[in-house]
């Protein structure tokens, strides 16, 4: 765990405001909530997508209904990586999108 407290927070509220913006930017019909350190994304069909910080382990973890992953900071990459997949962060939320929107969005700087 080398990322300070204060860095931890920067990065994922960077993260989540970057999630955010290309929600907010795309034409799909959802409701988002940020709060507590929590965002979720309410798509029109009922399903979920939470993204929340786990302040004393230094984790982003999300869950979907895939089921629930835990994101490390790599800082070589500059990404949020899946600590059982290795998946990074923007390929896993393209994913789920898909999956539980139907629609594809890039999450490219993720």
């Amino acid at each position: 765990m080398s990322l300070t407290e204060s860095r931890f927070h920067d990065l994922v509220d960077a993260a989540q405001q970057a999630v955010e913006d290309i929600f907010d930017d795309s034409d799909l019909d959802l409701d988002l909530e940020n709060s507590g350190g929590v965002l979720t994304v309410r798509f029109a069909n009922g399903s979920q997508v939470i993204l929340s910080r786990q302040a004393p382990i230094r984790q982003l973890w999300l869950a979907a209904r895939s089921g629930g992953f835990h994101f490390d900071y790599d800082e070589e990459s500059g990404r949020w990586v899946c600590d059982t997949s290795g998946e990074v962060l923007g390929e896993m939320l393209a994913r789920v999108t898909l999956e539980q929107a139907g629609e594809e969005l890039e999450f490219d700087e993720l």
